[in-house]
Order: C-alpha cells, then sequence, then structure tokens
C-alpha cells in the first residue's frame, strides 16, 4: 500500500529543501497561496519564519489546519447572525 505522504521540493529562504505532506495539505498550501496572491516557496518561507519550533512539514500542516478551521468558524458565526427582518416579518408592507 503506497503512502499518501508525498515528498516534494519547495525553496525556503532561498535554499531548496524537501517537505513531506499528504496530498489535502499540498492543496490546501496552494490553495491559501493563491488567496494571499503570492508562490508556495513564498508561503512555506513566510510560515518557516514564524514556525516557533518543530519541522517545517508539521509546521505546514499547522498552518493549513489552523487556516480552514478559522475560515470554519467564520463561516459558522456568519450562520448564527441572524438576518434582518424584512419589514412583512416586522407586520409592514412596502
Amino acid at each position: 500500500m503506497r503512502s499518501p505522504v508525498v515528498k516534494r521540493s519547495i525553496v525556503v529562504g532561498g535554499h531548496k529543501t524537501s517537505v513531506s505532506l499528504e496530498e489535502d495539505f499540498w492543496n490546501g498550501m496552494k490553495e491559501i497561496s493563491v488567496l494571499r496572491n503570492m508562490t508556495l516557496s513564498a508561503l512555506a518561507d513566510e510560515i518557516d519564519r514564524n514556525r516557533p519550533h518543530g519541522n517545517l512539514s508539521s509546521a505546514l500542516r499547522l498552518f493549513v489546519l489552523d487556516h480552514f478551521k478559522h475560515r470554519a468558524a467564520a463561516t459558522q458565526l456568519e450562520q448564527k447572525v441572524p438576518a434582518q427582518p424584512s419589514h412583512r416579518a416586522m407586520g409592514r408592507e412596502l
């Protein structure tokens, strides 16, 4: 059985390195880099510079997980905010 983890090469901090990521995390990285209008290497470099500890592959996974957790929480919050009542619901017709 093949491992779902794939080793990829990426330039971080001006030098080539390899990271081992599952396809879903790699796709998440690509999506985030597009949203931020930056290259995958620039995003990985930013994550690398801001990681408190651990290896780069773990830092990338945690970054992607955190991004999508925040996005899910924001979506959930938006769904809980009551919509503005319509004039009809307030007993008035326009």
